[in-house]
């Protein structure tokens, strides 16, 4: 792996390339970052037990549901289990994919060290923007999908 294209914390930095990962999520479709490509992807990691997380939920939610097909959305969940995830997924009724990360892999890939930690990742599939912590604007978020080359 190429360590220029991390911060001294060992996060990602904007501008890497994206980690590719293949998963499963809650309702086990088979998912893979690599087919995306091409794509703007909102990647975003959480938990329940995350109450910025939980915040910021119904605007990803509607982000989700508002996007073109050119922009895709992936939740990885940190470690819960899948009846954790399937219970708040229905209680809310939330539709968007949710990959349960049980390993801590993919976290690990993008040292994440914080929840909600979210990614945007560029048509060529390098890392656009990097927000931690909660996102509470709706318009911001759009353009920061629009810069990373998702349609108006």
């Amino acid at each position: 792996m190429d360590h220029s294209s991390r911060t001294p914390s060992g996060r990602l930095a904007a501008g890497a390339p994206a980690p590719d990962f293949e998963a499963v999520t809650w309702k086990g479709e088979k998912v893979r970052l690599s087919d995306y490509k091409g794509r703007v992807v909102l990647l975003n990691f959480w938990a329940t037990w995350c109450k910025p997380c939980m915040q910021e939920m119904p605007l990803l939610n509607e982000i989700h549901e508002s996007l073109e097909t050119q922009t895709a959305t992936l939740f990885i969940n940190a470690g819960e289990s899948k009846g954790t995830v399937s219970e708040y997924m229905e209680q809310q009724h939330f539709s968007f994919p949710v990959i349960i990360d049980v390993t801590g892999k993919i976290s690990a890939s993008y040292g994440v060290a914080a929840l909600p930690s979210t990614y945007i990742i560029n048509t060529e599939g390098d890392i656009q923007k990097i927000v931690l912590g909660e996102i509470a604007d709706f318009k911001e978020l759009q353009q920061w999908l629009v810069e990373a080359g998702a349609a108006k």
